[in-house]
Protein backbone atom coordinates (compact mmCIF):
# COMPACT_ATOMS: atom_id res chain seq x y z
CA UNK A 1 0.00 0.00 0.00
CA UNK A 2 1.21 3.46 -0.69
CA UNK A 3 1.34 6.36 1.90
CA UNK A 4 -1.57 8.35 1.81
CA UNK A 5 -0.85 11.29 3.95
CA UNK A 6 2.68 12.63 5.60
CA UNK A 7 3.12 11.16 9.33
CA UNK A 8 5.04 14.03 10.73
CA UNK A 9 7.85 16.37 10.33
CA UNK A 10 11.02 15.40 12.12
CA UNK A 11 13.76 17.77 12.88
CA UNK A 12 17.61 18.11 14.78
CA UNK A 13 17.75 21.58 16.96
CA UNK A 14 20.67 23.12 18.80
CA UNK A 15 17.81 23.54 21.62
CA UNK A 16 14.68 21.18 22.48
CA UNK A 17 13.54 23.20 25.03
CA UNK A 18 13.47 26.52 22.83
CA UNK A 19 12.23 24.58 19.69
CA UNK A 20 9.26 23.17 22.10
CA UNK A 21 8.56 26.84 23.13
CA UNK A 22 8.65 28.11 19.67
CA UNK A 23 6.55 25.46 18.00
CA UNK A 24 3.83 25.37 20.91
CA UNK A 25 3.29 29.26 20.95
CA UNK A 26 3.35 29.91 17.13
CA UNK A 27 1.75 26.70 15.96
CA UNK A 28 -0.25 25.81 19.12
CA UNK A 29 1.59 22.34 19.13
CA UNK A 30 0.92 20.53 22.17
CA UNK A 31 3.89 18.06 23.77
CA UNK A 32 2.44 14.44 23.72
CA UNK A 33 5.66 12.83 24.71
CA UNK A 34 9.51 13.86 26.42
CA UNK A 35 12.23 11.61 26.53
CA UNK A 36 15.90 12.73 27.10
CA UNK A 37 16.54 15.23 24.31
CA UNK A 38 13.42 14.51 21.95
CA UNK A 39 9.80 16.01 22.79
CA UNK A 40 7.11 14.54 20.51
CA UNK A 41 4.22 17.40 19.32
CA UNK A 42 0.64 17.03 18.15
CA UNK A 43 -2.84 19.01 17.23
CA UNK A 44 -4.07 16.04 19.40
CA UNK A 45 -4.91 13.80 16.41
CA UNK A 46 -2.00 11.73 16.43
CA UNK A 47 0.46 10.75 18.83
CA UNK A 48 2.99 13.54 16.75
CA UNK A 49 2.86 15.65 14.18
CA UNK A 50 6.53 17.37 14.97
CA UNK A 51 8.93 15.39 16.37
CA UNK A 52 12.10 17.85 17.68
CA UNK A 53 15.45 15.83 18.30
CA UNK A 54 18.23 18.38 20.03
CA UNK A 55 21.60 17.67 19.22
CA UNK A 56 23.33 20.49 21.06
CA UNK A 57 25.79 23.04 19.99
CA UNK A 58 28.68 20.66 20.43
CA UNK A 59 27.14 18.75 17.98
CA UNK A 60 27.27 21.23 15.63
CA UNK A 61 30.59 22.59 13.53
CA UNK A 62 32.39 25.25 15.51
CA UNK A 63 29.46 26.00 17.62
CA UNK A 64 27.36 27.58 14.97
CA UNK A 65 24.87 25.83 13.37
CA UNK A 66 24.55 25.55 9.23
CA UNK A 67 22.44 27.28 7.59
CA UNK A 68 19.56 24.32 6.78
CA UNK A 69 18.67 26.59 3.56
CA UNK A 70 21.77 26.67 2.20
CA UNK A 71 23.52 25.80 -1.37
CA UNK A 72 22.53 21.80 -0.48
CA UNK A 73 20.00 19.21 -0.87
CA UNK A 74 17.59 19.16 1.97
CA UNK A 75 14.48 20.02 3.56
CA UNK A 76 13.44 23.54 2.56
CA UNK A 77 10.66 23.90 4.85
CA UNK A 78 8.00 22.74 6.85
CA UNK A 79 4.14 24.04 5.89
CA UNK A 80 1.33 23.84 8.19
CA UNK A 81 -2.17 24.77 6.99
CA UNK A 82 -4.82 26.88 8.76
CA UNK A 83 -8.28 27.03 8.27
CA UNK A 84 -9.21 30.81 8.70
CA UNK A 85 -7.86 33.92 7.44
CA UNK A 86 -8.42 35.17 10.85
CA UNK A 87 -5.92 31.87 11.93
CA UNK A 88 -3.57 33.15 9.75
CA UNK A 89 -3.78 36.99 10.98
CA UNK A 90 -3.47 35.16 14.46
CA UNK A 91 -0.08 33.36 13.50
CA UNK A 92 1.48 36.65 11.99
CA UNK A 93 0.54 38.45 15.32
CA UNK A 94 2.35 35.76 17.38
CA UNK A 95 5.19 36.03 15.62
CA UNK A 96 5.10 39.49 15.93
CA UNK A 97 4.99 39.53 19.19
CA UNK A 98 8.38 37.19 19.29
CA UNK A 99 9.91 39.95 16.64
CA UNK A 100 10.22 36.81 14.04
CA UNK A 101 10.65 38.02 10.72
CA UNK A 102 8.08 36.98 8.09
CA UNK A 103 7.93 37.14 4.57
CA UNK A 104 4.11 36.98 3.32
CA UNK A 105 3.27 35.90 0.28
CA UNK A 106 -0.03 35.55 -2.02
CA UNK A 107 0.70 33.04 -4.67
CA UNK A 108 -2.85 32.71 -5.50
CA UNK A 109 -3.43 28.85 -3.96
CA UNK A 110 -2.46 29.93 -0.48
CA UNK A 111 -1.91 33.06 1.30
CA UNK A 112 1.09 31.84 3.12
CA UNK A 113 4.04 33.36 5.90
CA UNK A 114 6.87 32.16 5.60
CA UNK A 115 9.70 32.28 8.25
CA UNK A 116 12.46 30.49 10.44
CA UNK A 117 12.47 28.61 14.00
CA UNK A 118 15.30 29.45 16.02
CA UNK A 119 17.59 27.12 14.67
CA UNK A 120 16.98 28.77 10.72
CA UNK A 121 14.58 25.87 9.59
CA UNK A 122 12.08 27.27 7.41
CA UNK A 123 8.21 27.28 8.30
CA UNK A 124 5.31 28.29 6.62
CA UNK A 125 2.50 28.69 7.80
CA UNK A 126 -1.02 29.21 5.03
CA UNK A 127 -4.05 29.38 4.51
CA UNK A 128 -5.28 27.30 1.41
CA UNK A 129 -7.39 29.62 -1.48
CA UNK A 130 -7.82 27.40 -4.47
CA UNK A 131 -11.68 27.12 -3.65
CA UNK A 132 -12.27 30.70 -2.84
CA UNK A 133 -10.78 32.18 -5.81
CA UNK A 134 -11.69 28.70 -8.15
CA UNK A 135 -8.26 28.27 -8.76
CA UNK A 136 -6.59 24.91 -9.54
CA UNK A 137 -3.50 25.26 -10.09
CA UNK A 138 -0.44 27.69 -9.30
CA UNK A 139 0.54 30.25 -12.24
CA UNK A 140 4.03 31.16 -10.52
CA UNK A 141 2.42 34.46 -9.23
CA UNK A 142 3.95 35.79 -5.82
CA UNK A 143 3.14 38.93 -4.49
CA UNK A 144 3.53 40.42 -1.05
CA UNK A 145 0.46 40.65 1.01
CA UNK A 146 -0.70 42.78 4.60
CA UNK A 147 -1.85 39.24 6.82
CA UNK A 148 -2.77 42.18 9.49
CA UNK A 149 -5.59 43.07 6.48
CA UNK A 150 -7.45 39.79 7.05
Amino acid sequence: MPADHLGHVHLKVTDVDRAVAFYRDVLGLDVTERVDRYAFLSFGEHHHDLALQGIGAEEVDDGVPADPRGPRVGLYHSAWEVDSAAELRATAERLGEREVAVSPVDNGVSKALYFDDPDGNGVEVYLDTREARDIEQWNGRNERFDPFSL
